[in-house]
Protein backbone atom coordinates (compact mmCIF):
# COMPACT_ATOMS: atom_id res chain seq x y z
CA UNK A 1 0.00 0.00 0.00
CA UNK A 2 1.32 3.43 -0.94
CA UNK A 3 1.46 5.94 1.90
CA UNK A 4 0.27 9.42 1.01
CA UNK A 5 2.76 12.09 2.00
CA UNK A 6 1.51 15.26 3.63
CA UNK A 7 3.12 18.59 2.76
CA UNK A 8 3.79 20.67 5.87
CA UNK A 9 4.48 24.36 6.32
CA UNK A 10 6.22 25.15 9.61
CA UNK A 11 5.41 28.61 10.96
CA UNK A 12 8.01 29.91 13.41
CA UNK A 13 11.61 28.75 13.41
CA UNK A 14 12.27 28.65 17.15
CA UNK A 15 10.85 25.36 18.40
CA UNK A 16 9.82 24.87 14.80
CA UNK A 17 13.32 23.66 14.03
CA UNK A 18 12.75 20.67 16.32
CA UNK A 19 9.49 19.99 14.49
CA UNK A 20 11.29 20.04 11.14
CA UNK A 21 13.83 17.55 12.46
CA UNK A 22 11.01 15.23 13.53
CA UNK A 23 9.23 15.43 10.17
CA UNK A 24 12.48 14.55 8.42
CA UNK A 25 12.71 11.38 10.49
CA UNK A 26 9.40 10.38 8.87
CA UNK A 27 10.29 10.86 5.18
CA UNK A 28 7.60 8.47 3.95
CA UNK A 29 4.90 10.44 5.77
CA UNK A 30 5.81 14.12 5.50
CA UNK A 31 7.60 16.63 3.33
CA UNK A 32 8.53 19.99 4.85
CA UNK A 33 7.42 22.01 1.86
CA UNK A 34 7.78 25.52 3.32
CA UNK A 35 8.79 27.58 6.34
CA UNK A 36 7.58 30.97 7.49
CA UNK A 37 9.08 33.37 10.01
CA UNK A 38 9.15 37.12 10.62
CA UNK A 39 12.94 36.95 11.09
CA UNK A 40 14.95 37.25 7.89
CA UNK A 41 17.95 35.82 9.75
CA UNK A 42 16.09 32.64 10.72
CA UNK A 43 14.71 32.23 7.22
CA UNK A 44 18.20 32.61 5.76
CA UNK A 45 19.51 29.89 8.09
CA UNK A 46 16.85 27.38 7.02
CA UNK A 47 17.65 24.86 4.27
CA UNK A 48 13.99 24.53 3.25
CA UNK A 49 13.63 25.74 -0.34
CA UNK A 50 10.37 27.68 0.06
CA UNK A 51 10.88 30.41 2.63
CA UNK A 52 8.52 33.29 3.21
CA UNK A 53 7.58 35.90 5.77
CA UNK A 54 4.00 35.93 4.46
CA UNK A 55 1.74 33.30 5.97
CA UNK A 56 -0.95 34.09 3.42
CA UNK A 57 1.31 32.79 0.64
CA UNK A 58 1.17 29.36 2.28
CA UNK A 59 -2.54 29.49 3.10
CA UNK A 60 -3.30 30.29 -0.55
CA UNK A 61 -1.22 27.40 -1.86
CA UNK A 62 -2.72 24.06 -2.90
CA UNK A 63 0.67 22.49 -2.14
CA UNK A 64 0.23 22.79 1.63
CA UNK A 65 -1.84 20.19 3.48
CA UNK A 66 -0.84 20.96 7.04
CA UNK A 67 0.20 24.16 8.84
CA UNK A 68 2.36 23.70 11.95
CA UNK A 69 2.17 26.70 14.30
CA UNK A 70 5.30 27.25 16.41
CA UNK A 71 4.75 30.95 17.07
CA UNK A 72 4.43 32.88 20.37
CA UNK A 73 1.32 31.89 22.38
CA UNK A 74 -0.56 35.16 21.89
CA UNK A 75 -0.68 34.55 18.11
CA UNK A 76 -2.18 31.06 18.21
CA UNK A 77 -5.90 31.84 18.20
CA UNK A 78 -5.85 34.12 15.17
CA UNK A 79 -3.52 31.83 13.22
CA UNK A 80 -5.60 28.73 13.98
CA UNK A 81 -8.70 30.49 12.69
CA UNK A 82 -6.95 31.70 9.54
CA UNK A 83 -5.51 28.28 8.74
CA UNK A 84 -8.79 26.43 9.32
CA UNK A 85 -10.66 28.98 7.20
CA UNK A 86 -8.13 28.39 4.41
CA UNK A 87 -8.84 24.65 4.48
CA UNK A 88 -5.57 23.57 6.11
CA UNK A 89 -5.10 21.01 8.84
CA UNK A 90 -3.37 22.56 11.85
CA UNK A 91 -0.78 21.40 14.36
CA UNK A 92 -0.31 23.93 17.17
CA UNK A 93 2.23 24.21 19.96
CA UNK A 94 1.31 24.82 23.58
CA UNK A 95 -0.47 26.58 25.11
CA UNK A 96 -3.10 26.11 22.43
CA UNK A 97 -4.80 29.43 23.27
CA UNK A 98 -4.94 31.87 26.17
CA UNK A 99 -8.18 31.04 27.98
CA UNK A 100 -11.10 28.66 28.24
CA UNK A 101 -13.23 31.17 26.34
CA UNK A 102 -10.73 31.10 23.49
CA UNK A 103 -10.79 27.30 23.53
CA UNK A 104 -14.57 27.52 23.08
CA UNK A 105 -13.93 29.79 20.09
CA UNK A 106 -11.62 27.21 18.55
CA UNK A 107 -14.25 24.53 19.07
CA UNK A 108 -16.79 26.69 17.24
CA UNK A 109 -14.35 27.25 14.37
CA UNK A 110 -13.71 23.50 14.10
CA UNK A 111 -17.44 22.78 13.94
CA UNK A 112 -17.66 24.51 10.56
CA UNK A 113 -14.17 23.60 9.29
CA UNK A 114 -13.36 20.97 6.69
CA UNK A 115 -10.04 20.26 8.36
CA UNK A 116 -8.69 19.20 11.76
CA UNK A 117 -6.65 20.58 14.64
CA UNK A 118 -3.89 18.72 16.49
CA UNK A 119 -2.55 20.29 19.73
CA UNK A 120 1.05 19.38 20.60
CA UNK A 121 1.86 17.37 23.73
CA UNK A 122 4.83 15.33 22.56
CA UNK A 123 5.82 14.02 26.02
CA UNK A 124 2.84 11.64 25.84
CA UNK A 125 4.53 9.46 23.28
CA UNK A 126 7.62 8.35 25.16
CA UNK A 127 7.84 4.56 25.34
CA UNK A 128 8.30 4.60 29.12
CA UNK A 129 5.00 6.39 29.64
CA UNK A 130 3.33 4.27 26.99
CA UNK A 131 4.41 1.18 28.94
CA UNK A 132 2.45 2.49 31.93
CA UNK A 133 -0.63 2.88 29.75
CA UNK A 134 -0.04 -0.63 28.40
CA UNK A 135 -0.01 -2.00 31.96
CA UNK A 136 -3.17 -0.07 32.84
CA UNK A 137 -4.92 -1.54 29.79
CA UNK A 138 -4.16 -4.96 31.28
CA UNK A 139 -5.64 -4.12 34.68
CA UNK A 140 -2.60 -2.89 36.62
CA UNK A 141 -2.27 0.60 38.08
CA UNK A 142 -6.01 1.18 38.25
CA UNK A 143 -6.17 2.43 41.87
CA UNK A 144 -4.01 5.55 42.20
CA UNK A 145 -2.78 6.74 45.60
CA UNK A 146 -0.33 9.62 45.14
CA UNK A 147 1.50 11.14 42.16
CA UNK A 148 4.40 13.57 42.17
CA UNK A 149 5.48 15.65 39.19
CA UNK A 150 8.70 17.66 39.25
CA UNK A 151 9.70 20.19 36.58
CA UNK A 152 12.98 21.67 37.76
CA UNK A 153 14.58 23.59 34.91
CA UNK A 154 16.91 26.55 34.53
CA UNK A 155 16.13 29.72 32.59
CA UNK A 156 18.12 32.94 32.90
CA UNK A 157 18.26 36.46 31.56
CA UNK A 158 19.51 35.30 28.16
CA UNK A 159 16.33 33.26 27.67
CA UNK A 160 14.13 36.21 28.59
CA UNK A 161 16.04 38.56 26.30
CA UNK A 162 13.67 37.38 23.55
CA UNK A 163 11.11 40.16 23.38
CA UNK A 164 7.90 38.16 23.79
CA UNK A 165 9.04 36.00 26.70
CA UNK A 166 8.31 36.79 30.33
CA UNK A 167 5.24 38.94 29.56
CA UNK A 168 1.59 38.17 30.27
CA UNK A 169 0.48 39.71 26.98
CA UNK A 170 2.65 37.48 24.80
CA UNK A 171 3.89 34.43 26.73
CA UNK A 172 0.63 34.32 28.70
CA UNK A 173 2.22 33.08 31.90
CA UNK A 174 5.31 31.67 33.54
CA UNK A 175 6.62 28.23 34.34
CA UNK A 176 3.15 26.67 34.61
CA UNK A 177 2.28 27.72 31.04
CA UNK A 178 5.55 27.40 29.15
CA UNK A 179 7.73 24.78 30.83
CA UNK A 180 5.67 22.57 33.17
CA UNK A 181 2.53 22.29 31.06
CA UNK A 182 3.79 19.12 29.35
CA UNK A 183 4.53 17.17 32.54
CA UNK A 184 1.34 18.45 34.18
CA UNK A 185 -0.68 17.33 31.17
CA UNK A 186 0.64 13.79 31.57
CA UNK A 187 -1.11 13.61 34.95
CA UNK A 188 -4.57 13.89 33.40
CA UNK A 189 -3.52 11.78 30.42
CA UNK A 190 -2.86 8.89 32.81
CA UNK A 191 -5.31 9.46 35.67
CA UNK A 192 -8.15 11.49 34.21
CA UNK A 193 -9.69 14.76 35.41
CA UNK A 194 -8.53 17.00 38.25
CA UNK A 195 -11.09 17.76 40.97
CA UNK A 196 -9.49 20.50 43.11
CA UNK A 197 -6.39 22.70 42.90
CA UNK A 198 -4.47 24.68 45.51
CA UNK A 199 -1.42 26.58 44.31
CA UNK A 200 1.31 28.77 45.72
CA UNK A 201 3.16 30.76 43.08
CA UNK A 202 6.14 33.10 43.25
CA UNK A 203 8.62 34.95 41.07
CA UNK A 204 12.06 34.38 42.59
CA UNK A 205 14.51 33.63 39.78
CA UNK A 206 14.07 36.21 37.02
CA UNK A 207 12.54 39.67 36.81
CA UNK A 208 9.56 38.56 34.72
CA UNK A 209 5.83 39.19 34.92
CA UNK A 210 4.81 35.55 35.44
CA UNK A 211 5.73 32.99 38.07
CA UNK A 212 8.95 30.96 37.97
CA UNK A 213 8.35 28.86 41.10
CA UNK A 214 5.24 26.82 41.88
CA UNK A 215 4.09 24.38 44.57
CA UNK A 216 0.69 22.89 43.73
CA UNK A 217 -1.55 20.39 45.53
CA UNK A 218 -4.24 18.50 43.62
CA UNK A 219 -7.05 16.10 44.32
CA UNK A 220 -7.91 14.02 41.27
CA UNK A 221 -11.45 13.03 40.34
CA UNK A 222 -10.57 9.42 41.20
CA UNK A 223 -9.80 10.51 44.78
CA UNK A 224 -6.02 10.20 44.53
CA UNK A 225 -3.69 13.06 45.42
CA UNK A 226 -0.93 14.75 43.41
CA UNK A 227 1.85 17.21 44.14
CA UNK A 228 3.36 19.37 41.39
CA UNK A 229 6.56 21.36 41.85
CA UNK A 230 8.17 23.62 39.27
CA UNK A 231 11.03 26.09 39.18
CA UNK A 232 13.24 27.81 36.63
CA UNK A 233 16.14 28.17 39.05
CA UNK A 234 17.47 24.62 39.28
CA UNK A 235 21.22 24.08 39.03
CA UNK A 236 20.54 20.54 37.79
CA UNK A 237 17.65 20.28 35.36
CA UNK A 238 15.26 17.34 35.73
CA UNK A 239 11.72 16.31 34.94
CA UNK A 240 10.45 13.41 37.02
CA UNK A 241 7.09 11.70 37.42
CA UNK A 242 6.24 9.12 40.05
CA UNK A 243 2.89 7.30 40.14
CA UNK A 244 2.09 5.30 43.26
CA UNK A 245 -0.78 2.85 42.79
CA UNK A 246 -2.17 0.27 45.19
CA UNK A 247 -0.41 -2.54 43.32
CA UNK A 248 2.59 -0.91 41.61
CA UNK A 249 4.88 2.12 41.82
CA UNK A 250 5.99 3.61 38.50
CA UNK A 251 8.69 6.24 38.02
CA UNK A 252 10.38 7.99 35.13
CA UNK A 253 13.98 7.05 35.81
CA UNK A 254 16.13 9.03 33.36
CA UNK A 255 15.28 12.46 34.88
CA UNK A 256 15.88 13.95 31.40
CA UNK A 257 14.35 17.44 31.62
CA UNK A 258 12.88 17.46 28.12
CA UNK A 259 12.09 13.77 27.51
CA UNK A 260 10.57 12.44 30.73
CA UNK A 261 8.18 10.11 28.93
CA UNK A 262 11.00 8.18 27.35
CA UNK A 263 12.77 5.17 28.81
CA UNK A 264 14.05 4.09 31.20
CA UNK A 265 11.03 3.89 33.47
CA UNK A 266 10.89 1.67 36.55
CA UNK A 267 7.91 -0.56 37.40
CA UNK A 268 7.84 -2.14 40.85
CA UNK A 269 5.03 -4.36 42.09
CA UNK A 270 3.94 -4.77 45.71
CA UNK A 271 4.70 -8.50 45.56
CA UNK A 272 7.00 -10.84 43.60
CA UNK A 273 3.92 -12.26 41.91
CA UNK A 274 2.89 -8.81 40.68
CA UNK A 275 6.44 -8.17 39.48
CA UNK A 276 6.33 -11.35 37.41
CA UNK A 277 2.95 -10.46 35.92
CA UNK A 278 4.15 -6.94 35.11
CA UNK A 279 7.21 -8.26 33.32
CA UNK A 280 5.13 -10.67 31.27
CA UNK A 281 2.88 -7.83 30.10
CA UNK A 282 5.79 -5.49 29.39
CA UNK A 283 7.29 -8.21 27.21
CA UNK A 284 4.29 -7.76 24.88
CA UNK A 285 4.80 -3.99 24.54
CA UNK A 286 5.67 -2.80 21.03
CA UNK A 287 7.72 0.44 21.13
CA UNK A 288 6.99 3.19 18.62
CA UNK A 289 8.44 6.55 17.60
CA UNK A 290 8.71 9.05 20.46
CA UNK A 291 8.46 12.78 21.16
CA UNK A 292 7.49 15.00 18.19
CA UNK A 293 8.20 12.14 15.80
CA UNK A 294 5.78 9.92 17.73
CA UNK A 295 3.02 12.51 17.75
CA UNK A 296 3.44 13.47 14.09
CA UNK A 297 3.34 9.82 12.99
CA UNK A 298 0.03 9.50 14.81
CA UNK A 299 -1.24 12.73 13.20
CA UNK A 300 -0.50 11.24 9.79
CA UNK A 301 -2.34 8.04 10.72
CA UNK A 302 -5.32 10.08 11.91
CA UNK A 303 -5.51 12.04 8.65
CA UNK A 304 -4.84 9.23 6.19
CA UNK A 305 -6.07 6.06 7.88
CA UNK A 306 -8.79 7.20 10.25
CA UNK A 307 -6.79 6.44 13.40
CA UNK A 308 -7.65 8.24 16.68
CA UNK A 309 -6.53 11.83 17.16
CA UNK A 310 -3.33 11.64 19.27
CA UNK A 311 -4.16 14.81 21.25
CA UNK A 312 -7.67 16.22 21.09
CA UNK A 313 -9.04 19.69 21.65
CA UNK A 314 -10.60 18.33 24.85
CA UNK A 315 -7.14 17.25 26.01
CA UNK A 316 -5.71 20.70 25.31
CA UNK A 317 -8.67 22.33 27.02
CA UNK A 318 -8.11 20.23 30.15
CA UNK A 319 -4.54 21.55 30.31
CA UNK A 320 -5.84 25.11 29.97
CA UNK A 321 -8.41 24.50 32.71
CA UNK A 322 -5.67 23.34 35.08
CA UNK A 323 -3.64 26.47 34.27
CA UNK A 324 -6.72 28.63 34.90
CA UNK A 325 -7.30 26.97 38.28
CA UNK A 326 -3.63 27.28 39.23
CA UNK A 327 -3.58 31.01 38.55
CA UNK A 328 -6.87 31.69 40.29
CA UNK A 329 -5.75 29.74 43.34
CA UNK A 330 -2.33 31.40 43.34
CA UNK A 331 -3.91 34.84 43.19
CA UNK A 332 -6.70 34.31 45.72
CA UNK A 333 -5.08 31.83 48.12
CA UNK A 334 -8.11 29.54 47.84
CA UNK A 335 -8.75 26.04 46.54
CA UNK A 336 -10.42 25.86 43.12
CA UNK A 337 -12.90 23.16 42.14
CA UNK A 338 -13.06 21.93 38.57
CA UNK A 339 -14.72 22.08 36.09
CA UNK A 340 -14.57 25.87 35.85
CA UNK A 341 -17.92 27.37 34.81
CA UNK A 342 -18.38 30.03 32.15
CA UNK A 343 -19.24 32.66 34.76
CA UNK A 344 -15.91 32.17 36.56
CA UNK A 345 -13.80 35.36 36.76
CA UNK A 346 -10.88 33.64 35.02
CA UNK A 347 -12.88 32.01 32.21
CA UNK A 348 -12.07 34.75 29.71
CA UNK A 349 -8.47 35.24 30.88
CA UNK A 350 -6.27 33.63 33.51
CA UNK A 351 -4.09 36.74 33.78
CA UNK A 352 -3.96 37.88 37.45
CA UNK A 353 -5.80 41.08 38.14
CA UNK A 354 -2.84 42.33 40.18
CA UNK A 355 -0.48 41.60 37.28
CA UNK A 356 1.66 38.99 39.05
CA UNK A 357 2.47 36.99 42.15
CA UNK A 358 4.76 37.27 45.13
CA UNK A 359 8.06 38.60 43.79
CA UNK A 360 11.25 38.38 45.76
CA UNK A 361 14.22 37.71 43.50
CA UNK A 362 17.00 35.54 44.86
CA UNK A 363 20.28 37.37 45.35
CA UNK A 364 23.82 36.14 45.01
Amino acid sequence: MTTRKLNVAVIGLGVGRAHIEAYRKLPDLFDVAAVCDVSEERLAQSDVAWKTARLQDLLDSDRIDLVDLCTPPNTHLALIREALAAGKHVICEKPLVGSLAEADGVEAALASARTRLFPVFQYRFGNGLQKLLHLRSHGFGRHALLTTVETHWRRGADYYATQWRGKWATEMGGVCVTQAIHAHEILSYVLGPVRTVYARLATRVNDIEGEDCAAISLEMADGSLAVLSATLGAAIEISRLKFMFKDITVESASNHPYRPGEEPWSFKGQTPEIDAAIQAILNTFAPGPESFEGEFARVHAALTRGQPTPVSLADARAALELITAIYHSGETGTAVTLPIPKNHPKYASWKPVSGGFQKELARG
